[in-house]
């Protein structure tokens, strides 16, 4: 059996809250949860307290219900095809167990509402494959021989998950098309030949008609992973240009006549190169098929979400991948992944923030020839489950923001960096990390009411009423 350590806390001192109360006091409560980036506390809840009205000089942080902005659809990760070996590999009761831990928000589960998988490999499967993989050259332009047959792992899980939370959203990018159709004819590098635009179409339009078969729904698509990067394996080059062009006259088309109503979002790399997704929806024609623009933060600045948003927005911004390289400092990632993702990214308009990888094994397998050799995932299976710092980013967000919930204001105030929601049960959440070097204390104001809290340097708090 898979053994679950917890570390015990000594001592709540790390979160403390008061309340002071005037002569109209109210009985509302307000619970938090915290991780230290000692870990000496992790996701640990604290006592609840009441709102009242303080009295002090603190920092204040008000949350404001009445502006509003925009939706979100969930936190979670990537599914990768490594990720669902090591799952399903695990004994019947501790994979159940796990699973209701990821997916669902009772007892001590942390509700990921969000997934995104591959379309064919990503370099974080054991070996590089698509949907369609045929001999030197030979091609198949009628498909005739697309199976689904090397993702069984990764359907049978989705299934698995599906049954906890039916409501969950996909997202599926591939890394590369078939070989026979790119321009080097290798899993790696090239681009997609200008005359196999409609097949690729037809095959990706193919991929969410056989999953949906499946009982599995594929909620948005990118058409590349890191279009800008050849040095994967897989991978695949697609530049803007290209990439418009296969949207307005093959995929967008595609869809519609097939009568999809998959999302197509655009880009789907790195921050640094805003004017990649720019271009396409500065495309009329393009513009009509997508739905919004996926965001990496491996290069850039996570403000640059917020500079397309401005430019198109009716448009919508999503975070998809985000790495913890191994083996990792925890102190250091949760403090710039809270800040620039969790934080971050939502204060720029991501209806999604998703981590890279779900699970790898103690050595970071499997990966291809050429794919990832250090990504750390959210969790180790490696004898016993080990939960790491990408697990606990995410389930501070993800426990407690379901998908439906809508962004709304809290203003930052100096070391107390912050993001504020309110959920469809009509909740308020409030996440808060304190950049700085000494223990922080602060007011949470909220319709008048305030209750004084404090967080350690380092120290993540969610805090929902």
């Amino acid at each position: 059996m898979i053994k679950r350590f917890f570390i015990a806390v000594a001592a709540l001192t790390a979160l403390a809250c008061s309340t002071s109360y005037g002569q109209n006091h109210t009985t509302k409560k307000i619970d938090s949860w915290i991780t230290q980036s000692n870990r000496s506390a992790l996701l640990q809840r604290q006592p609840a307290i009441a709102f009242g009205s303080a009295d002090n000089s603190y920092p204040t942080i008000t949350v404001d219900d009445s502006r509003q902005y925009q939706q979100i659809d969930g936190f979670g990760y990537t599914l990768t095809g490594g990720s669902a070996e090591l799952i399903n590999k695990l004994p019947a009761a501790d994979k159940k167990s796990l699973l209701q831990e990821l997916f669902s928000t009772k007892g001590n589960g942390i509700g990921v509402s969000y997934l995104r998988i591959s379309i064919g490999a990503s370099d974080l499967n054991a070996e590089v494959f698509t949907y369609d993989d045929m001999p030197d050259g030979e091609t198949d332009p009628k498909l005739n021989k697309f199976s689904l047959d090397k993702d069984a792992g990764v359907i049978l899980l989705l299934k698995d998950i599906l049954t906890i939370n039916p409501r969950i959203k996909i997202l599926g990018s591939p890394w590369t098309a078939p070989s026979w159709m790119k321009t080097n004819n290798s899993s790696k590098g090239g681009s997609l030949k200008p005359d196999c635009y409609q097949v690729y179409a037809q095959y990706l339009t193919k991929y969410i008609l056989a999953m949906k078969a499946k009982g599995i729904t594929v909620d948005a698509i990118t058409p590349q992973n890191e279009p800008l990067n050849p040095k994967n394996n897989p991978s695949m080059v697609m530049e803007a240009a290209e990439q418009a062009t296969f949207i307005k006259n093959n995929l967008g088309p595609t869809f519609r006549k097939a009568g999809l109503k998959t999302k197509i979002i655009t880009y789907d790399h790195n921050a640094d190169r805003p004017d990649y997704p720019l271009d396409i929806l500065k495309d009329p024609e393009a513009r009509k098929y997508v739905d919004g623009s996926a965001f990496h933060l491996y290069g850039g600045k996570i403000e640059a979400l917020n500079e397309v948003h401005n430019a198109f927005p009716k448009k919508n911004i999503y975070f998809t991948e985000q790495w913890v390289g191994a083996p990792g400092d925890f102190a250091s990632n949760l403090n710039w992944h809270i800040n620039n993702l969790i934080i971050g990214a939502t204060r720029n308009w991501a209806r999604t923030v998703l981590e890279w990888n779900l699970a790898a094994d103690a050595g970071n397998l499997p990966h291809t020839p050429g794919g990832c050799t250090e990504c750390l995932g959210a969790i180790t299976i490696q004898n016993i489950i080990t939960r790491n710092v990408a697990y606990y980013i995410i389930g501070h967000a993800s426990k407690f923001v379901p998908a439906g919930s809508t962004r709304i204001a809290s203003n930052l105030n100096g070391d107390l960096a912050n993001a504020a929601f309110k959920t469809p049960e009509g909740k308020r959440v409030l996440i808060v990390i304190n950049n700085g070097k000494n223990k922080a204390t602060f007011n949470i104001s909220h319709q008048s009411k305030a209750a004084t809290c404090s967080l350690d340097a380092g120290a993540v708090g969610t805090f929902v009423w």
